[in-house]
């Protein structure tokens, strides 16, 4: 008499440790990779995010620029004291920001100090741990001082005139770059505000105070 042959309910105990086999590693395989492409946007938000380590009287003194360039900012009513870096256009066309959170930054394309137009320096207000330069920049009022300190040792003078707030996207960059009386040369500072956009780490307004030299 022939046998019959073995049904698949009779085959599959025979393979069912090699499946679960298989799908173990699979799942393994993809928890590696989820793991990697996390780890790689967590290493790339921190290469992105501004350094916090707060600059020394040395980094101040060694700090070097051209003879008609901002080399420091002081803005006595809310002490600051901060280096201005130089920063260009991003790969984005926004104006670039400083990589630490204690220094500012002159837009490049904007006019050098005292010289007729608007100086545009920016700054940030905070980072996730600590204060930026501009954490206080809200509480300028008209009337107050900011100097503005060139390579060759001088300093300008401006009084503020009025601060601005805008929504994030519709931030007036034709105000921002031009001085506020087209008569006298200006100085523009800009940051954040507002609240944090759920899910990302950009603010939803933007501060500018508008100062004019004495």
């Amino acid at each position: 008499m022939n046998k019959k042959p073995p049904t698949l309910k009779r085959r599959l105990p025979k393979y069912l440790p090699l499946l679960l086999l298989v799908s173990g590693l699979l799942v393994f395989v993809i928890g590696i990779v989820v793991a990697d492409q996390q780890r790689l946007a967590d290493s790339q938000a921190v290469k992105q995010a501004p350094s916090t380590r707060r600059p020394t009287g040395n980094d101040f003194d060694k700090y070097k620029v051209a003879a008609d360039l901002p080399r420091y900012m002081y803005i006595p009513s809310i002490n600051v004291k901060a280096i201005v870096r130089s920063v260009g256009q991003t790969k984005t066309g926004q104006v670039g920001s400083p990589d630490n959170v204690y220094d500012t930054a002159w837009f490049n394309q904007s006019s050098k100090p005292g010289q007729a137009g608007a100086t545009l320096i920016d700054g940030h207000v905070s980072s996730w741990s600590t204060a930026g330069v501009f954490y206080n920049l809200k509480l300028l009022k008209p009337g107050q001082n900011i100097v503005i300190e060139k390579g060759d040792g001088s300093n300008i003078t401006y009084t503020v005139v009025k601060t601005q707030i805008y929504d994030a996207a519709s931030v007036d960059m034709a105000a921002v770059l031009n001085p506020v009386d087209p008569g006298r040369p200006g100085l523009n500072l800009i940051t954040c505000a507002g609240s944090v956009i759920k899910g990302t780490n950009e603010f939803d307004k933007r501060i500018v105070v508008f100062a004019e030299m004495q």
